[in-house]
């Protein structure tokens, strides 16, 4: 399997774009490598650069990113509000696929070393690329940052770990580290002042701050500063005023958001502020986020509501825009955002596509779509009808004590619904893998191995699909059911429509499994499926005539 790492380097020049293009230009000519964001920051005079490849290309691209940064950025010259000490100050690798962080460090270790070499430049390792772990955290090794760089290299202890131990007046040092994925995430304050902005830094961060009386420092009995840790473990935080947007923001990095989520460190932001008789205005991603953090914090802030979560994804990251603020400064656009939109295949898909033209191409000539994506097609429609009645009834007036009920319904209709449609397109895939199978040259014994093989698994590829919508399909019945018995009565019927079109949907797909199986040769595979087909369908048609039955006794006419 394909082994994929992100490379985040930042480079400190935010305000020249010709500069910016012409080092980004040096990624882009990597084979191997896409760029998926390029964010600079005119007052942080800084610019954030995200690529993903796999782990030799991307090097080969970071290293050609540093040398010309090098060569356009001039240190001396430099100013902006974000500590740095180089013109490509930092420079991370991330594990995102088939890869872990060991292996990513080593990496890490290669690209600093070759930089170090190569190009006469002190590096600095940090994270897990540093085996030396008491100068392993970034602020650590950044301390000083530029202007005080050329007395720190000279202390034993500070030397680089690679190239020269000598200070680069235009260059200045760069690290390169491995680490895990980090959300860089700014919150907008209505005030100017950055000593304010510092103390809600303070307050939240994992690192909280020094304890004073009296404006002297508290220490302990051994003599050392005693340190009052912030309220959210895994953030890095301080406060500084952006004159571009004349408002002072809390600069913040989430190294875990596993562990402090973004919606979490905004909320506690906004607490944390109002006590000190600030408010919170919006905020600012720097850079890409994961998907999930994005529908979490949808779904964070419609359970604050008592609303149902069970909604689509699009509206989740909508909820998610709209509670945080991400769009006050600038526009905030998912597909240019969030990690996993970026790195989507933009083939063109069936489920792209308007109801009219999807109709269209299904009855065209063309043999695909097919039964099994029109099968995948019906029974994500009779989940969504069930969900949609989930959700109705989790905001019914009256029902209020009910509402985490219907939305937990709701939710995992939405996930069948999601995966249900992703369907419509693999059994088109599938589909195709088998005519493109059957294409392959068999003019000697080689080839025509070669070619069986080909189609014996294109086609057990083909029974497996709607084997997959058979059994989601009948898994939805239970939402379903549950809709028409404890339901928004006025909706009944729509929960018997959903009935009809899940049963639909479990009986076209094992009309798939089965004429599919004919063409593969393990028939003890075969029979093992066809009757777990079969049992499933008896099933699907029992639950479905349970369901109307239910359906029937409600319409009173």
């Amino acid at each position: 399997m394909l082994s994929l790492i992100e490379c985040v380097p930042n480079f400190s020049e935010g305000n020249d774009l010709n500069i910016i293009k012409q080092i980004t230009d040096q990624i882009e000519s990597v084979e191997g490598v896409r760029l998926l964001n390029v964010d600079p920051g005119k007052a942080t005079n800084r610019t954030v650069v995200t690529m993903v490849g796999e782990p030799n290309a991307v090097l080969e691209a970071a290293f050609r990113a540093i040398k010309k940064a090098g060569e356009l950025i001039d240190m001396s010259k430099h100013k902006g509000e974000h500590p740095r000490m180089g013109a490509t100050d930092v420079c991370p690798l991330i594990p995102i696929a088939n890869i872990s962080m060991e292996e990513t460090a080593v990496f890490a270790q290669q690209l600093a070393k070759r930089v170090g070499e190569e190009l006469n430049l002190p590096v600095y390792l940090y994270e897990a690329a540093q085996p030396k772990k008491e100068r392993s955290n970034l602020s650590i090794i950044r301390t000083g940052e530029y202007e005080g760089f050329a007395k720190k290299i000279l202390l034993p202890e500070w030397k680089p770990d690679f190239g020269p131990a000598i200070f680069d007046a235009k260059r200045g040092a760069t690290v390169i580290g491995a680490r895990d994925f980090l959300v860089a995430y700014n919150i907008n304050l209505n005030t100017t002042s950055t000593r304010r902005a510092n103390a809600v830094a303070f307050d939240i961060r994992e690192a909280g701050r020094t304890k004073k009386e009296n404006g002297k420092v508290v220490n302990d009995e051994n003599g050392k500063p005693i340190v009052i840790p912030g309220s959210l473990k895994c953030v890095k935080a301080i406060g500084w005023y952006i004159e571009e947007y004349g408002i002072a923001q809390i600069s913040i990095n989430l190294t875990n958001i596993n562990v402090t989520p973004v919606h979490i460190a905004f909320d506690e932001a906004c607490k944390k502020a109002d006590q000190r008789g600030l408010r919170v205005t919006g905020s600012e991603l720097v850079g890409l986020i994961p998907l999930k953090a994005m529908t979490d914090a949808g779904k964070y802030f419609l359970r604050k509501q008592n609303r149902s979560t069970g909604v689509s994804e699009k509206e989740l990251i909508k909820i998610a825009i709209k509670s945080m603020g991400l769009d006050e400064l600038t526009p905030f656009k998912p597909e240019e955002r969030i990690i996993e939109y970026m790195l989507a295949d933009n083939q063109k898909k069936l489920i792209d596509m308007s109801l009219a033209a999807f109709a269209d191409e299904t009855a065209s000539e063309s043999p695909a779509p097919g039964g099994g994506s029109i099968a995948a097609y019906v029974g994500s429609l009779g989940i969504s009808l069930a969900t949609m009645v989930a959700n109705l009834s989790s905001h019914k007036q009256g029902w209020d004590e009910r509402w985490e009920e219907f939305s937990n319904w709701a939710e995992k209709g939405q996930e069948i619904k999601d995966q249900l449609l992703k369907l419509v397109d693999e059994d088109t895939h599938a589909f195709n893998k088998i005519m493109a199978a059957f294409g392959l040259p068999k003019s000697n014994d080689e080839e025509k191995f070669i070619r069986k093989q080909a189609i014996q698994e294109a086609t057990k590829y083909a029974i497996e699909i709607p084997f997959k919508v058979m059994n989601l399909a009948f898994e939805s019945l239970e939402i379903i059911r549950a809709m028409a018995v404890d339901g928004n009565p006025n909706s009944v019927s729509d929960a018997g429509v959903g009935a009809l079109c899940a049963r639909a949907a479990v009986m076209g797909a094992f009309m798939n499994v089965r004429i599919n199986a004919t063409g593969y040769d393990d028939k003890e595979y075969v029979n093992k499926m066809l009757a777990k087909g079969s049992e499933i369908e008896n099933l699907a048609i029992r639950a479905e005539q349970e369901i109307l039955k239910i359906v029937d006794g409600k319409i009173v006419n």
